[in-house]
Protein backbone atom coordinates (compact mmCIF):
# COMPACT_ATOMS: atom_id res chain seq x y z
CA UNK A 1 0.00 0.00 0.00
CA UNK A 2 0.77 3.79 -0.07
CA UNK A 3 1.66 5.64 2.96
CA UNK A 4 3.02 8.87 4.20
CA UNK A 5 6.03 8.24 6.15
CA UNK A 6 8.37 10.53 8.80
CA UNK A 7 11.70 10.55 6.91
CA UNK A 8 13.14 13.04 9.34
CA UNK A 9 12.27 16.19 10.85
CA UNK A 10 10.80 18.64 8.37
CA UNK A 11 10.60 15.12 5.72
CA UNK A 12 7.85 13.09 4.90
CA UNK A 13 7.33 10.42 2.03
CA UNK A 14 4.46 8.65 0.73
CA UNK A 15 6.28 5.35 -0.11
CA UNK A 16 5.26 1.57 -0.67
CA UNK A 17 5.17 -0.29 2.53
CA UNK A 18 3.36 -3.42 3.53
CA UNK A 19 -0.31 -3.97 4.10
CA UNK A 20 -1.16 -4.07 7.43
CA UNK A 21 -2.15 -7.54 8.89
CA UNK A 22 -4.59 -8.78 11.51
CA UNK A 23 -2.35 -9.21 14.54
CA UNK A 24 -5.16 -9.69 17.50
CA UNK A 25 -8.56 -11.53 17.34
CA UNK A 26 -9.55 -8.08 18.05
CA UNK A 27 -8.38 -5.95 15.72
CA UNK A 28 -10.07 -4.86 12.58
CA UNK A 29 -8.60 -3.28 9.13
CA UNK A 30 -9.65 0.35 7.57
CA UNK A 31 -9.35 0.77 3.91
CA UNK A 32 -9.15 4.53 4.19
CA UNK A 33 -11.29 7.34 2.00
CA UNK A 34 -10.14 10.04 3.88
CA UNK A 35 -7.84 11.19 6.15
CA UNK A 36 -6.09 14.41 7.91
CA UNK A 37 -3.19 16.51 8.44
CA UNK A 38 -3.25 17.13 11.84
CA UNK A 39 -1.66 20.64 13.66
CA UNK A 40 -0.67 17.90 16.42
CA UNK A 41 1.04 15.60 13.32
CA UNK A 42 3.41 19.57 12.98
CA UNK A 43 5.19 18.85 16.11
CA UNK A 44 6.13 15.63 14.73
CA UNK A 45 7.02 16.97 11.45
CA UNK A 46 9.12 19.80 12.79
CA UNK A 47 11.17 17.29 15.26
CA UNK A 48 9.78 18.24 18.61
CA UNK A 49 8.21 14.80 19.71
CA UNK A 50 10.97 12.50 20.41
CA UNK A 51 11.14 8.97 19.35
CA UNK A 52 10.26 8.72 15.65
CA UNK A 53 12.17 6.79 13.49
CA UNK A 54 12.53 6.87 9.85
CA UNK A 55 9.79 5.13 7.79
CA UNK A 56 6.81 5.91 10.57
CA UNK A 57 3.98 6.08 8.94
CA UNK A 58 1.94 9.46 9.82
CA UNK A 59 -1.58 10.50 10.78
CA UNK A 60 -4.31 9.95 13.64
CA UNK A 61 -7.35 11.73 11.83
CA UNK A 62 -8.63 9.15 9.56
CA UNK A 63 -12.23 6.84 8.23
CA UNK A 64 -13.01 4.45 5.46
CA UNK A 65 -14.47 0.92 5.29
CA UNK A 66 -13.98 -2.11 7.05
CA UNK A 67 -12.28 -4.58 4.90
CA UNK A 68 -11.26 -7.58 7.64
CA UNK A 69 -12.38 -8.21 10.86
CA UNK A 70 -10.71 -10.51 13.71
CA UNK A 71 -11.99 -13.41 14.77
CA UNK A 72 -13.24 -11.73 17.75
CA UNK A 73 -14.87 -8.74 16.60
CA UNK A 74 -18.65 -8.72 17.19
CA UNK A 75 -19.68 -5.59 16.49
CA UNK A 76 -18.09 -4.72 13.18
CA UNK A 77 -18.24 -6.62 9.81
CA UNK A 78 -16.80 -5.99 6.48
CA UNK A 79 -18.41 -3.03 4.66
CA UNK A 80 -19.24 -0.93 7.66
CA UNK A 81 -18.29 2.85 7.00
CA UNK A 82 -16.55 3.90 10.58
CA UNK A 83 -14.79 6.85 11.73
CA UNK A 84 -11.71 5.97 13.87
CA UNK A 85 -11.07 7.90 17.39
CA UNK A 86 -6.97 8.97 17.71
CA UNK A 87 -6.55 7.86 20.99
CA UNK A 88 -6.36 3.89 21.28
CA UNK A 89 -8.21 1.86 23.67
CA UNK A 90 -9.26 -0.95 25.26
CA UNK A 91 -12.77 -0.39 26.76
CA UNK A 92 -12.17 -2.25 29.86
CA UNK A 93 -9.44 -0.66 32.09
CA UNK A 94 -10.52 1.38 34.39
CA UNK A 95 -9.98 4.71 32.86
CA UNK A 96 -11.89 3.48 30.15
CA UNK A 97 -14.45 2.92 32.17
CA UNK A 98 -14.76 5.88 33.38
CA UNK A 99 -14.78 7.44 29.73
CA UNK A 100 -11.02 8.72 30.22
CA UNK A 101 -10.29 6.67 26.95
CA UNK A 102 -7.25 8.64 26.01
CA UNK A 103 -5.95 7.72 29.41
CA UNK A 104 -5.98 3.94 28.79
CA UNK A 105 -3.93 1.63 30.96
CA UNK A 106 -3.74 -1.27 27.91
CA UNK A 107 -3.29 0.26 24.87
CA UNK A 108 0.58 1.68 25.06
CA UNK A 109 2.99 -1.08 24.82
CA UNK A 110 5.65 1.91 25.38
CA UNK A 111 4.13 3.25 28.25
CA UNK A 112 7.59 3.34 29.90
CA UNK A 113 9.15 5.37 27.74
CA UNK A 114 6.46 7.86 27.72
CA UNK A 115 6.07 7.89 31.16
CA UNK A 116 10.38 8.49 31.37
CA UNK A 117 9.64 11.60 28.79
CA UNK A 118 6.55 13.43 29.66
CA UNK A 119 5.93 12.13 33.18
CA UNK A 120 3.11 9.86 32.48
CA UNK A 121 2.16 7.87 29.90
CA UNK A 122 -1.39 8.32 28.36
CA UNK A 123 -3.13 5.80 25.56
CA UNK A 124 -1.46 4.48 22.68
CA UNK A 125 -2.09 6.77 19.66
CA UNK A 126 -2.00 6.15 15.83
CA UNK A 127 0.89 7.50 14.07
CA UNK A 128 2.39 9.45 17.01
CA UNK A 129 5.94 7.95 17.71
CA UNK A 130 7.01 4.95 19.33
CA UNK A 131 6.85 6.71 23.03
CA UNK A 132 2.48 6.46 22.69
CA UNK A 133 3.10 2.84 20.82
CA UNK A 134 4.63 2.97 17.54
CA UNK A 135 1.21 2.27 15.61
CA UNK A 136 1.52 3.38 12.57
CA UNK A 137 -0.63 5.91 11.76
CA UNK A 138 -3.70 6.64 8.92
CA UNK A 139 -2.31 8.60 6.22
CA UNK A 140 -1.94 5.50 4.22
CA UNK A 141 -4.57 3.09 2.25
CA UNK A 142 -5.38 0.82 4.84
CA UNK A 143 -4.58 0.67 8.71
CA UNK A 144 -4.38 -1.88 11.30
CA UNK A 145 -6.71 -0.71 14.38
CA UNK A 146 -6.93 -2.60 17.49
CA UNK A 147 -9.85 -2.94 19.85
CA UNK A 148 -12.08 -2.90 17.03
CA UNK A 149 -15.45 -3.38 18.77
CA UNK A 150 -14.83 -0.25 21.07
CA UNK A 151 -13.14 2.07 19.05
CA UNK A 152 -14.66 2.97 15.61
CA UNK A 153 -17.81 4.31 15.49
CA UNK A 154 -20.45 3.36 12.20
CA UNK A 155 -21.29 6.11 10.14
CA UNK A 156 -24.96 6.63 8.43
CA UNK A 157 -24.74 7.58 4.69
CA UNK A 158 -26.03 11.01 5.11
CA UNK A 159 -22.73 12.45 6.74
CA UNK A 160 -20.48 12.75 4.31
CA UNK A 161 -16.63 11.60 4.81
CA UNK A 162 -15.19 15.41 5.10
CA UNK A 163 -18.16 15.75 8.10
CA UNK A 164 -17.26 12.50 9.59
CA UNK A 165 -13.43 12.86 9.28
CA UNK A 166 -13.62 15.59 11.98
CA UNK A 167 -15.12 13.48 14.82
CA UNK A 168 -11.58 11.41 14.42
CA UNK A 169 -10.16 14.26 16.86
CA UNK A 170 -10.08 17.98 16.25
CA UNK A 171 -14.42 18.47 16.95
CA UNK A 172 -14.26 16.46 20.24
CA UNK A 173 -11.19 17.93 20.91
CA UNK A 174 -12.23 21.51 20.80
CA UNK A 175 -15.55 20.53 21.76
CA UNK A 176 -14.14 19.16 25.13
CA UNK A 177 -12.16 21.99 25.57
CA UNK A 178 -15.10 24.39 26.05
CA UNK A 179 -17.07 21.52 28.11
CA UNK A 180 -14.04 22.14 30.21
CA UNK A 181 -15.10 25.45 31.11
CA UNK A 182 -18.55 25.30 32.18
CA UNK A 183 -20.11 27.37 30.21
CA UNK A 184 -23.10 29.32 31.85
CA UNK A 185 -25.11 31.99 30.42
CA UNK A 186 -23.57 35.43 29.90
CA UNK A 187 -20.25 33.97 29.65
CA UNK A 188 -17.38 35.03 28.09
CA UNK A 189 -14.68 33.11 26.63
CA UNK A 190 -11.58 33.67 25.04
CA UNK A 191 -9.33 30.88 23.00
CA UNK A 192 -5.88 30.81 22.15
CA UNK A 193 -5.08 29.66 18.70
CA UNK A 194 -7.30 29.70 15.39
CA UNK A 195 -6.24 26.72 13.96
CA UNK A 196 -8.40 23.77 13.21
CA UNK A 197 -8.96 22.99 17.11
CA UNK A 198 -9.10 26.46 18.21
CA UNK A 199 -11.84 26.85 15.66
CA UNK A 200 -13.63 24.03 16.77
CA UNK A 201 -13.41 25.09 20.81
CA UNK A 202 -15.36 28.48 19.22
CA UNK A 203 -17.99 27.10 17.38
CA UNK A 204 -18.64 24.52 20.80
CA UNK A 205 -18.33 27.60 22.90
CA UNK A 206 -21.32 28.92 21.25
CA UNK A 207 -23.07 25.28 20.93
CA UNK A 208 -22.94 25.48 24.81
CA UNK A 209 -24.27 29.32 25.38
CA UNK A 210 -21.42 31.10 25.53
CA UNK A 211 -22.53 34.88 24.75
CA UNK A 212 -19.43 36.36 23.59
CA UNK A 213 -16.13 34.02 22.19
CA UNK A 214 -12.78 36.00 21.56
CA UNK A 215 -10.46 34.64 19.54
CA UNK A 216 -6.70 35.41 19.83
CA UNK A 217 -4.30 34.63 16.86
CA UNK A 218 -1.81 36.47 14.93
CA UNK A 219 -2.87 35.20 11.43
CA UNK A 220 -5.39 37.98 9.67
CA UNK A 221 -7.05 34.75 7.47
CA UNK A 222 -7.73 32.70 11.11
CA UNK A 223 -8.85 35.28 12.94
CA UNK A 224 -11.28 36.17 9.79
CA UNK A 225 -12.41 32.54 9.49
CA UNK A 226 -13.28 32.66 13.28
CA UNK A 227 -15.62 35.00 12.91
CA UNK A 228 -17.24 34.17 9.89
CA UNK A 229 -17.04 30.25 10.49
CA UNK A 230 -16.71 29.65 14.03
CA UNK A 231 -18.69 32.12 14.90
CA UNK A 232 -16.26 34.49 17.18
CA UNK A 233 -17.69 37.54 18.49
CA UNK A 234 -14.38 39.41 18.63
CA UNK A 235 -10.93 38.80 17.56
CA UNK A 236 -7.39 40.17 18.38
CA UNK A 237 -4.47 40.08 16.69
CA UNK A 238 -1.86 39.60 19.61
CA UNK A 239 0.91 40.82 17.50
CA UNK A 240 -0.66 44.34 16.81
CA UNK A 241 -2.77 44.49 20.58
CA UNK A 242 -1.57 43.27 24.42
CA UNK A 243 -3.55 40.55 25.10
CA UNK A 244 -4.11 40.84 28.20
CA UNK A 245 -5.14 44.65 28.68
CA UNK A 246 -7.62 44.15 25.64
CA UNK A 247 -9.08 41.31 27.78
CA UNK A 248 -9.49 43.48 30.75
CA UNK A 249 -11.27 45.91 28.98
CA UNK A 250 -13.39 43.98 27.31
CA UNK A 251 -14.48 42.12 31.00
CA UNK A 252 -15.09 45.46 33.13
CA UNK A 253 -11.34 44.05 34.27
CA UNK A 254 -12.28 41.04 35.59
CA UNK A 255 -11.10 38.80 32.79
CA UNK A 256 -12.69 36.45 31.20
CA UNK A 257 -15.12 33.44 32.26
CA UNK A 258 -13.17 30.53 30.54
CA UNK A 259 -9.64 30.50 28.93
CA UNK A 260 -9.13 28.06 26.36
CA UNK A 261 -5.16 27.37 25.56
CA UNK A 262 -5.97 25.44 21.59
CA UNK A 263 -2.35 26.61 21.17
CA UNK A 264 0.44 24.02 22.97
CA UNK A 265 3.99 23.30 22.68
CA UNK A 266 5.12 25.53 19.64
CA UNK A 267 3.50 28.84 20.86
CA UNK A 268 4.67 32.15 19.40
CA UNK A 269 5.37 34.80 21.72
CA UNK A 270 6.20 38.24 21.06
CA UNK A 271 9.18 40.04 22.69
CA UNK A 272 12.10 38.68 25.13
CA UNK A 273 9.87 36.41 26.18
CA UNK A 274 9.40 34.43 23.11
CA UNK A 275 13.28 34.72 22.43
CA UNK A 276 13.56 32.74 25.98
CA UNK A 277 11.45 30.26 25.39
CA UNK A 278 12.71 29.30 21.81
CA UNK A 279 16.62 29.66 23.44
CA UNK A 280 15.61 26.85 26.28
CA UNK A 281 13.86 24.39 23.82
CA UNK A 282 16.36 24.41 21.61
CA UNK A 283 18.76 23.77 23.74
CA UNK A 284 16.49 20.59 25.36
CA UNK A 285 16.73 22.53 28.76
CA UNK A 286 12.56 23.24 28.69
CA UNK A 287 10.46 20.66 26.74
CA UNK A 288 7.23 23.33 25.53
CA UNK A 289 6.96 26.99 24.76
CA UNK A 290 3.95 27.99 26.74
CA UNK A 291 3.58 31.25 26.01
CA UNK A 292 -0.54 30.84 25.22
CA UNK A 293 -0.93 29.37 28.75
CA UNK A 294 0.89 32.07 30.56
CA UNK A 295 -1.27 34.40 29.12
CA UNK A 296 -4.14 32.51 29.75
CA UNK A 297 -3.72 31.65 33.63
CA UNK A 298 -3.07 35.21 33.85
CA UNK A 299 -5.95 36.33 31.85
CA UNK A 300 -8.80 34.26 32.99
CA UNK A 301 -11.16 36.10 36.13
CA UNK A 302 -10.83 34.94 39.46
CA UNK A 303 -11.82 31.49 40.26
CA UNK A 304 -13.01 30.71 36.56
CA UNK A 305 -10.67 27.61 34.53
CA UNK A 306 -8.12 27.18 31.89
CA UNK A 307 -8.84 24.43 29.38
CA UNK A 308 -5.71 23.61 27.75
CA UNK A 309 -6.17 21.17 24.86
CA UNK A 310 -3.07 22.42 22.65
CA UNK A 311 -0.02 19.58 23.05
CA UNK A 312 2.61 19.58 25.82
CA UNK A 313 4.93 16.99 25.24
CA UNK A 314 6.82 17.47 28.72
CA UNK A 315 8.46 20.19 31.42
CA UNK A 316 7.83 23.69 31.10
CA UNK A 317 9.33 26.95 32.92
CA UNK A 318 8.12 30.07 34.43
CA UNK A 319 4.89 28.61 35.04
CA UNK A 320 3.27 31.62 36.68
CA UNK A 321 1.99 29.16 39.80
CA UNK A 322 1.23 32.22 42.68
CA UNK A 323 -1.78 33.79 40.15
CA UNK A 324 -3.40 30.03 39.34
CA UNK A 325 -3.40 29.39 43.66
CA UNK A 326 -4.01 33.38 44.99
CA UNK A 327 -7.10 33.26 42.25
CA UNK A 328 -8.62 30.01 42.87
CA UNK A 329 -8.13 29.31 39.23
CA UNK A 330 -8.61 25.25 38.08
CA UNK A 331 -7.11 24.04 35.11
CA UNK A 332 -8.80 21.23 33.70
CA UNK A 333 -7.03 19.62 30.70
CA UNK A 334 -6.17 16.08 28.72
CA UNK A 335 -5.56 14.66 25.52
CA UNK A 336 -9.71 14.05 24.53
CA UNK A 337 -11.53 11.27 25.43
CA UNK A 338 -12.62 10.89 21.76
CA UNK A 339 -14.97 7.90 22.42
CA UNK A 340 -16.95 9.89 24.82
CA UNK A 341 -17.91 12.64 22.33
CA UNK A 342 -18.06 11.22 18.55
CA UNK A 343 -21.49 9.89 18.96
CA UNK A 344 -23.34 12.64 20.60
CA UNK A 345 -21.40 15.05 18.14
CA UNK A 346 -22.25 12.96 15.39
CA UNK A 347 -25.93 13.19 16.33
CA UNK A 348 -25.37 17.21 16.23
CA UNK A 349 -24.12 16.73 12.56
CA UNK A 350 -27.12 14.97 12.02
CA UNK A 351 -29.82 17.66 13.58
CA UNK A 352 -28.00 20.31 11.54
CA UNK A 353 -26.43 22.40 14.24
CA UNK A 354 -23.18 21.86 12.84
CA UNK A 355 -21.40 20.98 9.51
CA UNK A 356 -17.71 20.40 10.68
CA UNK A 357 -16.30 20.60 7.46
CA UNK A 358 -16.53 24.17 7.91
CA UNK A 359 -12.60 23.65 8.72
CA UNK A 360 -11.58 22.58 5.38
CA UNK A 361 -9.41 24.78 3.21
CA UNK A 362 -7.56 22.12 0.86
CA UNK A 363 -7.87 18.92 -0.12
CA UNK A 364 -5.53 16.63 -1.72
CA UNK A 365 -4.43 13.66 -2.87
CA UNK A 366 -2.78 11.41 -0.28
CA UNK A 367 -0.14 11.41 -2.87
CA UNK A 368 0.68 15.02 -2.35
CA UNK A 369 0.51 14.90 1.36
CA UNK A 370 4.62 16.28 1.61
CA UNK A 371 2.94 19.28 -0.03
CA UNK A 372 0.14 19.56 2.58
CA UNK A 373 2.53 19.25 5.18
CA UNK A 374 4.43 22.26 3.79
CA UNK A 375 1.46 24.39 2.55
CA UNK A 376 -0.05 23.69 6.11
CA UNK A 377 2.97 24.53 8.25
CA UNK A 378 4.33 27.96 6.27
CA UNK A 379 0.04 29.00 6.23
CA UNK A 380 -0.08 28.78 2.70
CA UNK A 381 -2.29 29.81 0.62
CA UNK A 382 -4.77 30.77 3.89
CA UNK A 383 -4.07 27.03 4.58
CA UNK A 384 -6.32 26.30 7.66
CA UNK A 385 -7.01 22.38 7.17
CA UNK A 386 -6.09 20.18 4.82
CA UNK A 387 -7.72 17.00 3.74
CA UNK A 388 -5.96 14.02 1.85
CA UNK A 389 -8.10 11.67 -0.33
CA UNK A 390 -6.94 8.03 -0.82
CA UNK A 391 -8.75 7.43 -4.07
CA UNK A 392 -10.67 4.13 -2.83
Amino acid sequence: MRANCWEGAKHVKVETVPDPQILNSTDCIVKISTTCICGSDLHLFNGFVPTMEHGDIMGHEFMGEVVEVGKNVKKLKTGDRVVVPFPIACGKCYSCKKGMTSLCENSNPNAHIAAAIMGHSPSGVFGYSHMLGGFAGGQAEYARVPFADFGPLKLPDSVTDEQAVMLADIFPTGYMGAEMCDIGPGDTIAVWGCGPVGQFAIASAKLLGAERVIAIDRFPYRLRLARERAGADITINYEETSVMEALRELTGGRGPDGCIDAVGLEAHTPGLVGLYDKAKQSMRWENDRPGALREAIMSVANGRTVSVIGVYSGFIDKFPMGSLTNRSVTIKSGQCHVHRYMQPLLDRIERGEIDPSFVITHQMKLEDAAVGYDIFTHKDDECLKVVLKTGH
